[in-house]
């Protein structure tokens, strides 16, 4: 890009974020103008200063902030149009770490590296391959939402979350245009951090191992009960009761296999489907 986007990017991420917010649900705590306590602690420890209330957070500080752990961060000098605020915007809301990893994934397949959320010469030059960047943004934001709706947060939060990237999708796909963006507006919970950290947790497969191994085990048993039928054979009337009981414990056996099976499969899709969403699914 040209001329930087940073100025204008910033002011749209400003509308997102509000003013102060301190709600017990949100993950960054107390947040200013989308800057967290720890991070203005941390901002404020390296400058050798002593720590205080984030509401006291000056015009001075968060555009400070702002332009180096999240501008900078993400690299926006180097980023197409549009996409420049589109991945500024996650990084703020999400860190710029997970920013950039939904940035790789919308590159695939042109993108042929990890999805490890740096920035690196490989994430460049795929950018330099796309020539639809417009088309990119829809991949960024649809990336975006799918990681948000596998937070277990996202109950509380997904109507401002979802509201806050509709937007940012419209303003990118705007610039990357060469259109006039829309302006950016506050929707309460949009501001809310959406971190990894409260990712839902993949289901267990341990009722699915225990279903087939609960009817491996009846098998055997009914193999069992089948040899001593034949051992008892001239007494016609104990052999039909085991015949009886063999048919039941197989059948039931087979059931606890067959269902125990359809249990793994849905745990291990339900799995990949969280990893492709965090973005640890393999090349």
């Amino acid at each position: 890009m040209a001329v930087s986007r940073e100025k204008e990017s910033l002011a749209k991420v400003l509308a997102h974020e509000g003013g102060y917010s301190n709600n017990k649900k949100d993950p960054g705590g107390p947040t200013m103008k989308g800057v967290t306590q720890r991070v203005y602690d941390a901002y404020r420890r390296g400058k050798g200063l002593a720590v205080r209330s984030v509401k006291s957070l000056t015009t001075d500080e968060l555009n400070d902030i702002y332009d180096k752990q999240y501008w900078d961060a993400v690299k926006g000098d180097l980023l197409p149009d549009g996409v420049d605020y589109v991945v500024f915007d996650g990084g703020v809301n999400s860190g710029p770490g997970r920013s950039i990893m939904w940035l790789q994934q919308a590159l695939r397949p042109v993108y042929t590296g990890r999805i490890d959320g740096v920035l690196g010469m490989g994430t460049i030059a795929a950018l330099k391959a796309i020539n639809n960047n417009d088309a990119l943004i829809d991949r960024i934001c649809d990336a975006r939402m799918n990681f948000l709706r596998h937070l277990g947060t996202f109950p509380t939060f997904g109507k401002g979350w979802t509201a806050r990237v509709a937007e940012v999708r419209a303003i990118g796909k705007a610039w990357a245009t060469g259109e006039t963006p829309q302006a950016a507006s506050f929707v309460d919970g949009g501001q809310a951090k959406a971190v990894v950290e409260d990712a839902k947790a993949a289901p267990s497969t341990a009722p699915a191992d225990a279903a087939i191994g609960g009817g491996g085990a009846g098998l055997g048993v009914s193999g069992t009960l089948q040899g001593l039928q034949e051992q008892l054979s001239p007494l016609s009337y104990a052999s039909e009761w085991i015949t009886k009981i063999v048919v039941i414990l197989a059948l039931v056996s087979a059931l606890l296999i067959f269902g125990g099976a359809a249990y793994r499969w849905y745990t291990n899709r339900k799995a990949r489907h969280l990893a492709e969403a965090l973005g640890t699914v393999p090349a």
